[in-house]
């Protein structure tokens, strides 16, 4: 069998395992290497040329190193920022998210609700995705750090207290009849999210169709057998680690290895 490509999955925390998963299900057979930069975690609060040092750095130095074919900025607040300069510096495709704005504008009757982080919420690129797509339809937007670092702790078996996911999401209830999760930890939480608004919420986020881009641009129709390298890598310690290790394993990855930065980003 030929040798397989290779993805890189680059976010600043666990947030980008939700893209992953996507992709995954439609191409098992390839070569995953999943990369966070929890050292500067969360990248919302990051200065923007700190955040295009870390990333160009951490994205250049791996893919040059580990041969990758193609990467995936599984971040909103990364993609926004950093993908012109990245694809200067890179001669394999990089492929960023965007807030469903779009094809949730078809979806919806009454009104969008697009949960996303504060920077996200406040970048004039989401404004302008807003403006362009929303067909006049209203949309209501609500920033949450804290829904971040829900989805981190739920992924290393912490209970989600269902009360306080109904206070953080009371400003969009019963305003709105699609919900967009435009930012990448959510999808990990869609559960909790789901019930927090009610079953009458229909939810959109943008992995599937980064699946179907990852797809196209990599030429592949069909799954091969068998299933590919899973390594991930971060650039600090990761908080309560062995939770972390024992949920990667479930999704087929080794435990996390460490890749700091080089020389420090202030």
């Amino acid at each position: 069998m030929s040798q397989q490509p290779k993805i890189l999955i680059f976010d600043s925390g666990v947030g980008g395992l939700s893209v992953y998963q996507e992709i995954e299900a439609a191409l098992p057979q390839i070569d995953y290497y999943y990369l966070f930069d929890n050292a500067a975690y969360p990248y919302g609060e990051l200065e923007h040329q700190t955040l295009i040092e870390r990333v160009e750095q951490l994205v250049t130095e791996f893919t040059a190193s580990h041969k990758i074919d193609l990467v995936v900025i599984a971040c909103n607040t990364a993609s926004t920022i950093v993908l012109p300069s990245l694809r200067a510096q890179l001669s394999i495709p990089v492929v960023g998210v965007v807030p469903a704005i779009k094809p949730a504008s078809n979806l919806a009757n009454k009104a969008i609700g697009l949960i996303a982080t504060p920077a996200t919420v406040k970048r004039e690129y989401t404004h302008d995705l807003i403006r362009d797509f929303s067909q006049s339809k209203p949309v209501e937007m609500l920033g949450l750090t804290r829904l971040v670092d829900i989805a981190e702790e739920k992924l290393r078996g912490q209970s989600v207290d269902a009360q306080e996911m109904v206070q953080l999401l009371a400003p969009l209830k019963n305003k709105i009849d699609v919900a967009v999760l435009g930012c990448t930890h959510f999808p990990l939480i869609k559960e909790e999210i789901q019930a927090a608004l009610g079953n009458h919420v229909q939810l959109v986020d943008s992995g599937k169709a980064i699946a179907r881009r990852v797809q196209e641009l990599l030429a592949i129709e069909d799954q091969v057998n068998g299933v590919g390298v899973r390594e991930i890598y971060a650039s600090a310690p990761p908080w309560e680690e062995d939770a972390l290790n024992r949920a990667l394993s479930i999704l087929g990855f080794s435990s996390v290895r460490l890749l700091p930065l080089e020389f420090s980003v202030h």
